[in-house]
């Protein structure tokens, strides 16, 4: 079988199906870490789909799989904040989370209504994308740098296709419905934080911060239909001190790194088989920013799809 892509959805499917056995070869555009998965947060939640969501499912495969008896490379378990402006904003299956606790009101920056404590899952991306390129290594799976113009010619590379192609099956499975949603990391040094904050929900911006050790990744943007990849120092500097006013340690860290991703946006997941050219043909893309949560759920999803 053929996967296309070697953002965090094509690494975990190829593992799922090599280490199912299965021959497999990795195609992409881009080394995992020049794709918009090496940008990614990433806290890994919460699951606040009811339990009869398929992205419930999802979520849920991903957490047992990096929270497991095997030790991932880049997962940590922090506590931390999820908080909201609005008073009494509490999100629907919130108080099943690790850890569930309502915020004090010192707790509480000025200008947030309601918050609760919880100890979420997070990812250090780049550790994590070395992990999983490892890992997929010791099948005996190597990733191939190249551009496929069609799934037709993909076809006529292997058997069975699962197209994981980010924002690239835009054109290469010709969906209109994909979009760019553009986003930046800004890393900066960690002045002694060791809980994370983000605010809710997720709008075009919004504040946010997740210590990794001695750095910390701040949020955030969800840019939706602009594909510029050119970082804005200007926007970085926002993004500090937006951060800096919640947490007055922030200010004046110096900033260790700026680029920017592009999510592939989609109105839903898309996550079918279909045949191209006699070929079976998995698409697993259009995660937009839950990429890495349901990354190894819909892998699985999508190696069953091969044989359905």
């Amino acid at each position: 079988m053929l996967v296309i892509g070697a953002g965090v959805s094509g690494l975990t499917t190829a593992i799922i199906a090599a280490e199912a056995g299965l021959s497999v070869r990795v195609i992409a555009a881009d080394q995992p870490q020049q794709t918009t998965s090496a940008v990614a947060g990433a806290m890994i939640g919460p699951v606040l789909y009811p339990p009869d969501d398929r992205r419930h499912g999802w979520g849920e495969a991903t957490i047992r799989e990096l929270t497991g008896s095997r030790a991932v490379p880049g997962v940590t378990i922090p506590r931390g904040r999820l908080v909201a402006r609005p008073a009494d904003f509490l999100p629907p299956f919130a108080d099943h989370l690790p850890g569930f606790q309502l915020c004090a009101p010192e707790d509480l920056p000025d200008g947030f209504g309601t918050g609760f404590w919880a100890d979420i899952p997070h990812v250090d991306m780049p550790v994590y994308l070395d992990y999983l390129v490892h890992r997929l290594g010791t099948t005996g799976v190597a990733v191939e740098i190249g551009r496929l113009d069609s799934l037709a010619s993909a076809a006529r590379l292997a058997r069975a296709i699962v197209n994981c192609a980010g924002l690239g099956a835009r054109e290469l499975a010709a969906d209109a419905e994909v979009r760019p949603v553009r986003g930046p990391r800004v890393v900066v040094e960690n002045p002694g934080l060791d809980t994370f904050f983000i605010e809710a929900p997720l709008g075009e911006e919004w504040i946010s911060y997740h210590p990794f050790g001695d750095h910390v990744v701040l949020g955030g943007r969800a840019i939706d239909g602009n594909e510029n990849l050119t970082p804005d120092p200007s926007e970085a500097d926002a993004i500090l001190a937006a951060c800096a006013e919640v947490e007055p340690r922030l200010a004046g860290a110096r900033i260790l790194e700026h680029r920017v991703g592009l999510r592939p946006g989609r109105p839903d997941v898309r996550l079918e088989a279909e045949d191209v050219d006699g070929r079976r043909c998995v698409h697993n893309y259009g995660h937009g920013g839950e990429g890495v949560l349901f990354s190894w759920g819909c892998a699985a999803d999508a190696v069953s799809l091969l044989s359905a």
